[in-house]
């Protein structure tokens, strides 16, 4: 048995016929010549034969659209935001390539499905059939076949519609077209691409002095900038040019498009969705529904994302007026804000050369004497303070815009605002073809208090006591006076949005209805809904300096407003028994009689009952304190410092400053201070303290002698030395 396996082993050693093989192309052959004087090479043939399988390899679908894709969207978006804003200054000619790339359409694709859906859809997710939609419609799009505002003929339907556009009746057809109805998938994907391609190049571009409709800055970032900035100014100027972000002329929309973009299909695609009618219905007069005694709930379907929540709608309800309203245009969708910010960029730069212009410094003037007006003045740590400084002073103004509502500080005489207002009607009118008056820009004194997002901007006279050392180390106490520049929560507005919502009835004594839209829900629940409102309304107010009593306010009519709900859900009659059996904060539960009654804390310790959590903020020291926290004079948000940062150290240009910068002082990087304790470690077989050789060298020649050749000589003294002794030893041992 062993004799004919080994017979059988030599003659697979030594056969060269070939082996039959299937592929893709067809049947092969495989040779296998061996050399029975190389026995490590005849044993691996050996082996591969006994464990060859044919091996069937599949070749890649040329059809399948997800091969177009050779990277992330994510990533490409983030290229596009180094190039713009390594250079902002650049025309570009040719955003049709991006246009192209498959993988901005996926990357839009997931962002509307996570809108439309309330999920976000990974890509591994999208089946085939929906990427080879959105293949077609990019193709439409570059090969101009896509139409803005489809009603029946789409490219690509959202996950979620399952209609049959082609079997419906001819009514549901007339009803589709002739109503008003939201944009049609494909339309928002489109929109999505090329809001992803527009913003890295505008965001790069756009002026410091806007706030509204951009990523990174909010309501929030204007007031901070107003406390930093408008200290000292006298007269105040508030626009308001909200009637552009209803709707501008298409000509003048894509002249401003076009000062920066010169690419023929981006713009094209631009203005049909502005020139393309949005079909309206008329609405319809509600007609008075009869009350029935019981109402089913409606059931939300599986893919139907749910409404805001009752404490959200309610927020959204105190919207301040300059940041109520957004701009809507055509079949632009979430093209239109950006859209009206590139239109009033003109101004935000002609206001940044009027603010130039009208800056005079004077050197007896201590806060603003120095020639650009740029350097850091007074003091930095208390920047809404303004000492007086006698009767020359410097002139100078500021500039905010928050969408379509500006508010210009300036500190001079009333003749230059009165001046400069005659200026902006006139560019408005030739810009924007909007006609203003003075009644749209009134000229306000501080004294008078000015409204802005909801919050007063008022001055205070105050004295402090300065202290300075003077000449010969000697501090001098003395008392001071200056302005000091106050951000206050409007209590009057507070009450207007209160009583929009109807929350509560009267001016001068306000009194709190009850809420009746959470009557059929837990008290839990309604609590629970009520401390989110009150914890956003905490966050809202953050910056301003009655924070504690303006919250404390919104907390007195929501707690009155659930006491009269409980009051009238439980048959308490009056809001003291409810707060009698539910205490101040309300937390406990108002079925029984006894709020504290041991079966509820039984039921509560079991796990079986809800927990009920107070209302907050129900006394005035639970409110936190006002953010005095110093903002920059040169603010950017924290995206644009990364993306500056990466930028700089990516110049090759840095890298070699850093490293003359080095040479210079006489430094030594972690990285060449590790490199060379390697070397000497391999050329001397001993670990040194490279540190100790650089403090140790008298001069530069010699500090790199001693870093590259290390020490030598006693490294050899030293093993010499150490094989002698081993000698002697040995000797000695044999002796």
């Amino acid at each position: 048995m062993h004799r004919r396996l080994a017979i059988f082993t030599h003659k697979i050693f030594i056969n060269t016929n070939p082996i039959p093989t299937t592929t893709a192309t067809g049947t092969t052959f495989l040779y296998t010549p061996s050399n029975p004087l190389n026995p490590r090479t005849n044993g691996l043939a050996f082996f591969r034969l006994l464990s060859f399988t044919p091996v069937h390899r599949r070749a890649p679908d040329p059809d399948d659209p997800s091969n177009l894709m050779k990277e992330d969207g994510v990533s490409v978006c983030s290229q596009m935001w180094i190039e713009n804003f390594r250079e902002p200054d650049r025309i570009l000619s040719n955003l049709t390539a991006y246009l192209r790339r498959f993988e901005l359409w996926v990357l839009a694709y997931q962002k509307v499905c996570a809108d439309d859906m309330g999920a976000y859809m990974p890509r591994s997710a999208i089946q085939r059939s929906a990427l080879e939609d959105l293949l077609a419609l990019k193709n439409a799009v570059l090969d101009n076949r896509f139409k803005w505002g489809a009603r029946l003929d789409f490219f690509i339907k959202s996950p979620k519609d399952k209609t049959e556009y082609q079997s419906l009746s001819k009514r549901k057809i007339k009803a589709i077209l002739t109503t008003t109805q939201p944009a049609a998938f494909q339309d928002k994907i489109v929109q999505e691409v090329l809001f992803m391609i527009l913003e890295p190049i505008y965001e790069a571009r756009f002026s410091q002095k806007s706030f509204a409709f951009r990523p990174g800055r909010n309501a929030h970032t204007v007031l901070k900038v107003i406390r930093r900035n408008f200290a000292g100014y006298l007269w105040y100027m508030r626009g308001d040019l909200s009637t552009v972000l209803d709707g501008m002329k298409v000509g003048l929309v894509i002249s401003a498009l076009m000062r920066d973009v010169r690419d023929k299909k981006v713009i094209d695609l631009i203005k049909t969705a502005l020139t393309t009618p949005v079909i309206t219905s008329r609405v319809e007069e509600p007609k008075k529904k009869t009350k029935r005694k019981y109402q089913k709930k409606r059931v939300l379907a599986e893919d139907e994302p749910k409404p805001d929540p009752y404490w959200l709608d309610t927020f959204f309800g105190f919207a301040p007026e300059e940041a109520e309203k957004v701009p809507s245009w055509g079949h632009c969708g979430i093209l239109s804000p950006l859209l009206a910010n590139i239109c009033l960029d003109e101004l935000d730069r002609w206001m940044e050369g009027k603010i130039k212009e009208f800056y005079r410094p004077s050197k007896s003037d201590v806060i603003w004497n120095s020639p650009e007006g740029e350097a850091e003045q007074g003091n930095t740590s208390w920047p809404e303070f303004v000492p007086t400084s006698g009767p020359d002073k410097t002139r100078k103004m500021d500039y905010v815009r928050h969408g379509g509502h500006i508010l210009i500080g300036m500190r001079g005489p009333r003749a230059d605002a009165a001046t400069l207002r005659k200026q902006l009607i006139e560019f408005v009118d030739q810009k924007y073809m909007l006609k203003l008056d003075n009644e749209n820009l009134p000229i306000e004194h501080i004294t008078k208090g000015i409204m802005f997002l909801d919050h007063v901007l008022c001055r205070r006279v105050v004295y402090p006591t300065l202290r300075y050392t003077a000449t010969g180390g000697k501090i001098i106490s003395e008392k001071g006076v200056g302005t000091l520049l106050s951000v206050t929560a409007s209590l009057k507005q507070c009450i207007k949005q209160f009583r929009k919502l109807n929350f509560l009835k009267g001016d001068r004594d306000p009194d709190p209805q009850p809420c009746f839209r959470m009557f059929h829900a837990t008290q839990a629940h309604t609590n629970a809904q009520m401390n989110k409102f009150l914890s956003t309304m905490v966050e809202w107010y953050r910056y301003a300096d009655n924070r504690k009593k303006i919250v404390n306010f919104c907390s007195y009519i929501i707690r009155g407003s659930l006491a009269k709900l409980y009051a009238a859900k439980y048959k308490l009659r009056s809001r003291a028994k409810v707060y009698k059996i539910g205490s101040r904060n309300l937390s406990r539960p108002l079925k029984e009689k006894k709020g504290s009654s041991p079966d509820y804390h039984n039921l509560l310790r079991m796990g079986l009952a809800e927990s009920i959590d107070g209302l907050q903020y129900t006394r005035m020291s639970h409110v936190p304190e006002t953010d005095y926290t110093p903002f920059p004079s040169n603010w950017i948000p924290d995206h644009e410092k990364a993306l500056l940062e990466y930028i700089r150290l990516d110049d090759p240009k840095t890298l070699e400053d850093q490293r003359f910068t080095m040479r210079e002082q006489g430094l030594v990087s972690p990285q060449d201070y590790i490199s060379m304790l390697v070397w000497n470690y391999k050329r001397n077989a001993i670990s040194m303290d490279q540190l100790s050789l650089i403090k140790s060298a008298g001069n530069k020649a010699e500090r790199e002698q001693r870093l590259l050749l290390g020490s030598d000589r006693d490294s050899y003294d030293q093993r010499s030395k150490e094989e002698e002794e081993h000698e002697e030893e040995f000797d000695v041992a044999e002796i």
